[in-house]
């Protein structure tokens, strides 16, 4: 006679294929996700790295817009793992935080050499480049044990076990902003701080409280002057008032204004719509001398070549009416030629310091002092030049340009 078979107590039931796939769906589509920001972060390196190659040494831009293409996307999905990093322990620190942070960083070390060595960026970019390379393949050895590649590059048992926690996430936002962004912020800061002070020669200053010019006195062995005040189109009302004031009456004031006698010009360049947004003032506007004699010191716009006036044209056309389908449609179509750059800086910068440093030997036989209230951008230039002709600096006084509003500005503005 058969016995039945005994009872077991408490035994589960046998898991159906169903429950089976839904329960490693989860940890499968994570090792997806990281596998595709590994291989994006590795081709973003080898794109880039012969992209930069090519730059430097044939001088080839062939792979640039498949570079930035890339590049942008492995950006984005590096900043979406990092986000996951705070909602999730699933994602791996140990072998995915290091693909933000190397974009993080690399960013912020290329602003000093954006600065002081701009020439060198093609050279710092393929050498950033080789060291994406290097830790993309290091990331990669990690979770292949070697590099033996299969799909998914990065394997379910490599990936955390618990998928949420309060102390992760916790952890993440104070050291984001209590530690990372205030640091990323100070040192953007200083790195701007320290841009406008060596692109300006000194002669403008941004803080904390807004922007500062230095107006600079400079002195020749026979008692003549030449002050040279470094404006701006648009200011603080109180700044145009003040420097106004200081002219002494015995003065030549070499006032800047192209002029454009043959109507070159569609349009009149105005910057009234960018200061009433940002609660400023025009120059023109405010910008009266009182004391000392007018004179015009600036080019005509028929000095000028074709493709300057056509861009200016351009920028009138925007400053005037503002953006819109039909003037952006115009920026898309507008193509400058190879020499652009160079002949518009030769335009709208040496032309004019030429012809201001002949009004300023001109005048310097008839006046002692001679005032030059130019634009920031013309003063490092024209203070070379005139201390060629024997002038040194005696004096140096701030003025605000412009404040910024808020519970860190200063409520007195600077004054010499």
């Amino acid at each position: 006679m058969n016995c039945p078979p005994p009872l077991v107590a408490n035994s589960p039931p046998p898991l159906t294929p169903e429950s089976k796939n839904k329960s490693g769906s989860t940890p499968q589509f994570f090792a997806i996700l990281l596998s595709l920001c590994l291989a994006l972060f590795l081709a973003d390196a080898f794109i880039s790295l012969a992209d930069a190659s090519l730059a430097l040494f044939c001088g080839l831009h062939i792979l640039s817009a498949i570079s930035g293409m890339v590049s942008f996307f492995s950006v984005l999905m590096a900043l979406g793992i990092y986000g996951l990093m705070g909602l999730t322990p699933v994602v791996p620190k140990r072998l995915f935080l290091p693909i933000p942070l190397f974009y993080l960083l690399t960013t912020l070390a290329l602003c000093p050499f954006a600065i002081y060595w701009y020439g060198g960026l093609q050279l710092m970019a393929m050498v950033l480049s080789a060291g994406q390379v290097i830790l993309g393949l290091m990331i990669l050895y990690r979770p292949l044990g070697g590099f033996k590649f299969h799909w998914p590059l990065v394997s379910v048992g490599k990936l955390g076990v618990r998928c949420f926690s309060w102390w992760n996430l916790s952890a993440f936002l104070l050291l984001n902003l209590f530690v990372l962004l205030p640091a990323t912020a100070v040192y953007l800061f200083f790195c701007a701080v320290t841009a406008v002070d060596h692109f300006s020669d000194g002669f403008l200053a941004l803080r904390t409280d807004g922007f500062t010019v230095r107006v600079q006195m400079y002195v020749r062995n026979d008692g003549k002057t030449i002050e040279l005040f470094p404006m701006s189109h648009i200011a603080d009302a109180s700044f145009y008032r003040q420097v106004s004031q200081t002219f002494p009456t015995n003065s030549v004031i070499l006032m800047e204004g192209v002029t454009d006698n043959e109507n070159l010009l569609t349009n009149k360049l105005s910057y009234k719509r960018m200061a009433k947004s940002l609660g400023l003032t025009e120059q023109k506007q405010e910008f009266k001398p009182a004391n000392g004699e007018l004179v015009r010191a600036d080019v005509d716009v028929d000095r000028f070549s074709t493709n300057t006036i056509d861009f200016l044209n351009l920028v009138t056309l925007v400053h005037s009416q503002g953006l819109n389908p039909e003037i952006l449609l115009k920026l898309v179509q507008y193509t400058p030629s190879a020499d652009f750059e160079a002949q518009l800086f030769d335009d709208l910068l040496a032309k004019r310091n030429a012809h201001l440093l002949d009004e300023i030997h001109s005048h310097l036989m008839q006046s002692d002092n001679i005032m030059v209230p130019w634009g920031v951008a013309h003063m490092p230039g024209i203070a070379k030049e005139i201390q060629k002709s024997g002038f040194h600096l005696s004096e140096t006084h701030e003025y605000r340009v412009i404040r910024f509003h808020g519970p860190w500005s200063h409520d007195k503005d600077v004054k010499p």
